[in-house]
């Protein structure tokens, strides 16, 4: 079975890029407020919530770069990044509370069991909502460029081949093995944050 969820070009970009955005520490540290701006703008088109503080009708990438300046005091870059769950949720929740709109958060920490991520994540894309990731150290180096970073989950397939998830970061996406993704080798993990409308 295969479930994407729509999602939305800034100009001729898959969504936006950490980067387009201000400040050296924002292009190398932003992609929680990047997350952060996705989900927003994903809200909004597709939940009618009132979270882009621009016109979501005409996405720009001028706008989508001021938008990550708004978004950056909520969840700014700091040494060791934005490294728990908990850490995006109380910050994202600050902005949340900031636009009077109330979202449900559920994290799903790293050291969770394979079988119950996958099930909390199934349940969050067919109910209609992305997912945010962490990937922290990663002992597979086909993860590489997705190690200590934040990036968005909009769609699964699941087959005979595996349970598969597209990953959507710097202006593209990518399908990930989900088994091969979870599975750190490390202890200290990332994990996910998922939200809904209340």
């Amino acid at each position: 079975m295969k479930k994407e969820l729509q999602h939305f070009n800034i100009e001729n970009s898959y969504g936006g890029n950490q980067e387009w955005f201000k400040g050296f520490f924002m292009k190398i540290g932003g992609c929680a407020a990047e997350t952060a701006c996705e989900i927003c703008i994903y809200l909004d088109l597709y939940k009618k919530t009132a979270l882009y503080p621009f016109d979501v009708n005409n996405l720009t990438k001028a706008d989508y770069i001021n938008f990550a300046s708004i978004m950056k005091p909520f969840l700014h870059p700091r040494m060791g990044g934005v490294n728990r769950l908990s850490t995006y949720k109380e910050g994202f929740e600050e902005y949340f509370k900031s636009r009077n709109e109330k979202i449900a958060f559920t994290l799903v920490e790293g050291n969770e069991s394979l079988e119950n991520a996958k099930n909390a994540l199934i349940s969050q894309i067919d109910s209609g909502y992305p997912a945010a990731y962490l990937c922290l150290k990663h002992k597979n180096r086909s993860f590489r460029d997705y190690e200590w970073h934040w990036f968005l989950i909009n769609g699964y397939d699941e087959s005979e081949n595996g349970f598969f998830v597209k990953a959507v970061t710097y202006s593209a996406f990518e399908w990930l093995d989900f088994e091969k993704l979870w599975e750190t080798g490390y202890e200290f993990r990332g994990g996910m944050v998922l939200l809904q409308k209340m």
